[in-house]
């Protein structure tokens, strides 16, 4: 947790803006594979990193690929 702290706004933003892109491309991999359980796991991920990026007031139009 101290990691975190040391971060300033823009650095959780960048390693979140990263991480989302991440789970979207994988998300879109297995629904096309049709891997229900992992899809499952990463729409978690992606709901978490979605109110994430939102409370800290990034605007999801442009970079949500999934819109759930």
């Amino acid at each position: 947790m101290e990691e975190i702290s040391e971060m300033n706004n823009g650095e959780i933003i960048k390693n979140a803006l990263e991480d989302f892109e991440k789970v979207q491309d994988c998300m879109i991999l297995a629904k096309e594979e049709n891997a229900p359980k992992t899809y499952a796991k990463l729409q978690r991920q992606y709901i978490s990193l979605k109110a994430l990026l939102n409370s800290l007031g990034v605007n999801m139009a442009a970079i949500d690929r999934i819109k759930e």
